[in-house]
């Protein structure tokens, strides 16, 4: 089959590769989309330890079942393969499973191919109208939807259902689509980047500023570094609660003291729990998540120059979904 594959750091080959294998109790998949997440470009740029060359990226999958009883369904992929017998996998708490594994991080290949092998329980089936390239952001909207929903479950219920998303990239995006579907009306989005305000505006129908004007309870930093930290430490409010998704780095930056004296909560969140990803599956569907219509697609074959294109800030639109069969 043909893959794109992280060879080392600003480096990927397009080129054949052995076919995946189902092992006991896995489907072959035949992708048809897959999105390029922010944590592929850590790694193609080199910030990632658990992501080492070579390797293939890649864990934001749709496609078609190939063979056994399933054949041609149409699925969406929950990257995240977990042991489901420790407590955290009990509790519902899959994303917390100590022996927690991910397509695109060793030792499983990731989805920038043209198959890929899963479990049945990480598939979830795709209505027939529902075109792949969309199906192909449940997992990207999971993680937000995850995130949104751990920081209303812990906002104080006398406090105002408002947000600020810091980031206006397929997370920030993503969270505030996954907020207003929690009855979050009142959600806006800082992005500096004006050609990327622009989109949000004019194709997403969301409120975009160069900077926030106001505080808000909820704060989501769908960035992740020590200047965003900082930024979401000033403008959440007293009791408020920030929603920390974005890992662009480690540094400093949150405001520990205002923490501490302002009893403002901060949740750091990963991925996703199973629920999250079927209920962010049907929000897809029954469009509680808005048209999805701001994708840009290309050919998995020119991946590597949309790895470059996004490095130079050159693409305006939040998510590019690549199609491995063009």
């Amino acid at each position: 089959m043909k893959a794109l594959v992280y060879d080392g750091i600003e480096t990927l080959g397009f080129r054949d590769v052995p076919d995946p294998v189902a092992a006991d109790g896995e489907h072959l998949i035949r992708v048809a989309a897959v999105g390029i997440c922010g944590s592929d470009m850590h790694a193609y740029l080199g910030h990632d330890a658990r992501r080492l060359a070579p390797l293939i990226l890649g864990h934001e999958a749709a496609g078609t079942i190939q063979g056994g009883p399933n054949d041609g369904m149409r699925v969406t992929v929950n990257p995240l393969v977990t042991c489901m017998d420790c407590p955290a996998c009990a509790a519902g708490r899959e994303n917390l499973c100590p022996e927690r594994q991910i397509i695109s991080m060793q030792p499983r290949e990731g989805a920038f191919a043209q198959y890929i092998t899963m479990p049945m329980r990480n598939l979830v089936e795709v209505p027939a109208n529902i075109p792949l390239e969309t199906a192909a952001l449940a997992e990207p909207l999971a993680v937000r939807w995850h995130a949104a929903r751990l920081a209303l479950e812990a906002l104080h219920p006398t406090m105002d259902k408002r947000a600020i998303v810091i980031g206006g990239g397929a997370i920030g995006l993503a969270a505030a689509l996954a907020l207003k579907a929690m009855n979050v009306n009142d959600v806006e989005i800082v992005e500096p980047n004006e050609a990327r305000r622009a989109f949000l505006t004019d194709k997403c129908g969301q409120t975009a500023v160069p900077a926030a004007t106001s505080t808000a309870p909820i704060v989501i930093d769908a960035v992740g570094f020590g200047a965003t930290r900082a930024s979401a430490s000033q403008i959440v409010d007293a009791g408020g609660v920030i929603a920390h998704v974005g890992l662009g780095d480690d540094g400093p930056g949150l405001d520990v003291r205002r923490a501490t004296l302002q009893e403002i909560t901060f949740i750091g969140t990963y991925t996703y729990t199973s629920q999250d990803f079927r209920d962010t599956a049907a929000a897809i569907f029954d469009g509680r998540l808005g048209p999805l219509d701001w994708i840009e697609k290309r050919a998995l074959a020119d991946g590597f120059k949309a790895f470059q294109d996004l490095r130079a800030g050159a693409v305006a639109a939040p998510k590019i979904v690549l199609n491995p069969w063009t």
